[in-house]
């Protein structure tokens, strides 16, 4: 056994040994001072620590062996101590200590501590990392769960807005319009219910991940505040206004559908009554510019038109019966129609004004053409000159037609300034109101004046004066009794209250009567 404490004495120093040294000379601390010169040599020479951590590191190397290992860097491999304490098991068995059994056992059992603490060490950092990346997934699930609640969650409230969303239509391809693209966000609803149940499994994959390996979460999603709670709640709500609009839109279909058969009804007579209208005014234009048969004639199929327009009220009623329940449905426009019931009103009442004017037209035209003798040949020339220079056949001659119409007949209004006097006095006789026009009662009374003896109103008072039985009046039963029944209410309708000092109730003046129809009075 080597006694260390006796090695260790043979290495120390004393002034004996310094004096009996080999050539005796220096003192002790001249060779302390020199040894550490070499010493801070040494240390600062690179090569040489590296040659002294090789030589220690093969010592170290040549025990650990023994133990089943070995180092092969001095700081590394002795860090952590567990390499040390074997090399100085090793190295204190080698040397026999006295107490090395106590040593060796106080050193298996660091070892064994640390092999314990390494084993916790170890499986720590294992449940450490698995929960890291559990905590990964949940985080990636957290993320995939943000990206896709929340345009679903859009999508919803969007859906809502237009579920609920008023409606204005008026025709039914506009309701059929939006039927048709209610099927078609419909027909998109399993997707969504389908996208909705993968949301909430990535949210419940979460959910499940924590529980199973007791992960405590520190709250909601950190990524949107859209919950499965809310999903579930606003699908919920397009669930139920889903059927909602489905009734709302039948409804609204239901009625443009009555609505259109409420057009087409009224579409369907008014496409009749209005044509009809136009034709009888022209047909009654037609009559009044014909010359075919007597005034008579004329007389007798206007009041057979006017008859058969009465017998036609009916239909405009029909229209009225028609548009009301229109208004009531509050229809503003038809397609199937140009007429609306104001034209067909406008139309009607110019229908009855225009036959009630031409049936006085023709009668004042046989009265004239009594009272003044003209003959039925002189009335259709009349006409055919009138007609001859009515253009536009309108009913009524302007200034430059009513001038070339005198000239064609021998006057002299020739645009000179003897000529366009004599025009304008014609002019104020046949357009007292300055209306522009001449019509053809007008140009009668105008021809008739020119062409008759002057003393014609005199025959004609003559007449009534015979008919009056020699009165300075005449009453309204003597001129139904006289006369035929639309002569006598003609003349009654337009002769003015007698008011001489004989007169009696009824009394009428045929006197200012009869110079009025000859043109000489404003009567």
């Amino acid at each position: 056994m080597v006694d260390y404490h006796a090695a260790n004495q043979s290495y120390q120093y004393g002034p004996s040994s310094a004096g009996n040294g080999a050539g005796g000379g220096g003192s002790m601390g001249d060779y302390m001072a020199q040894e550490d010169d070499w010493d801070r040599d040494l240390l600062l020479d690179p090569a040489w620590e590296k040659q002294q951590r090789k030589t220690f590191t093969a010592w170290c190397n040549s025990h650990l062996r023994k133990a089943g290992t070995q180092i092969e860097n001095i700081d590394e491999d002795f860090r952590d101590g567990l390499k040390l304490m074997l090399l100085l098991e090793v190295i204190s068995g080698e040397l026999d200590y006295y107490d090395s059994h106590n040593v060796n056992t106080r050193c298996q059992k660091i070892c064994d501590q640390w092999d314990a603490l390494g084993s916790l060490t170890h499986s720590r950092r294992e449940a450490l990392e698995k929960t890291e990346k559990q905590l990964e997934t949940i985080d990636q699930l957290h993320l995939e769960y943000a990206k896709r609640a929340a345009p679903f969650n859009n999508w919803m409230e969007s859906a809502m807005e237009d579920l609920q969303d008023m409606f204005i239509v008026h025709t039914i391809e506009e309701i059929e319009g939006l039927i048709s693209a209610h099927d078609q966000f419909k027909s998109t609803l399993p997707d969504a219910d389908r996208e909705r149940e993968a949301i909430l499994a990535i949210h419940k994959e979460a959910q499940r991940i924590a529980e199973s390996n007791h992960i405590k979460l520190s709250g909601s999603n950190p990524y949107t505040t859209v919950t499965p709670q809310i999903i579930n709640s606003k699908w919920e709500k397009v669930q139920q206004l889903v059927p909602k609009r489905d009734h709302a839109l039948l409804e609204e279909q239901s009625k443009q559908q009555s609505n259109e058969h409420l057009r087409r009804q009224f579409s369907s007579q008014a496409n009749v009554v209005g044509p009809w209208i136009q034709n009888k005014m022209e047909e009654i234009g037609r009559i009044s510019i014909e010359m075919n048969g007597t005034l008579e004639d004329q007389l007798s199929h206007l009041k057979q038109y006017e008859r058969s327009i009465v017998d036609y009220k009916p239909n405009l009623d029909l229209l009225e019966q028609q548009h009301q329940l229109i208004q009531e449905a509050l229809i503003f426009d038809n397609k199937h129609t140009n007429y609306t019931m104001e034209h067909l009103r406008v139309g009607w009442e110019q229908l009855l004004t225009t036959i009630a004017r031409t049936i006085n037209e023709v009668e004042n035209q046989i009265l004239t053409r009594d009272a003044k003798g003209i003959s039925q040949e002189q009335m259709q020339e009349f006409r055919a000159s009138f007609n001859h220079f009515d253009k536009d056949h309108g009913g009524a001659l302007g200034p430059e037609e009513f001038k070339a119409c005198l000239i064609s007949l021998g006057y002299d209004v020739e645009n000179d300034r003897q000529g366009d006097a004599e025009f304008n006095r014609i002019m104020s006789v046949v357009d007292p109101n300055h209306s522009g026009l001449v019509t053809f009662q007008a140009f009668i009374d105008f021809m008739s004046r020119e062409t008759t003896d002057t003393d014609t109103a005199d025959q004609v008072i003559a007449s009534f004066k015979v008919l009056a039985g020699d009165k300075n009046f005449i009453t309204a039963e003597e001129l139904r009794r006289e006369l035929p029944p639309d002569q006598a209410e003609y003349c009654i309708a337009r002769m003015a209250p007698y008011q001489g000092p004989d007169a009696v109730p009824g009394a009428l003046d045929y006197k200012s009567f009869s110079t009025a129809l000859y043109g000489e009075s404003d009567l």
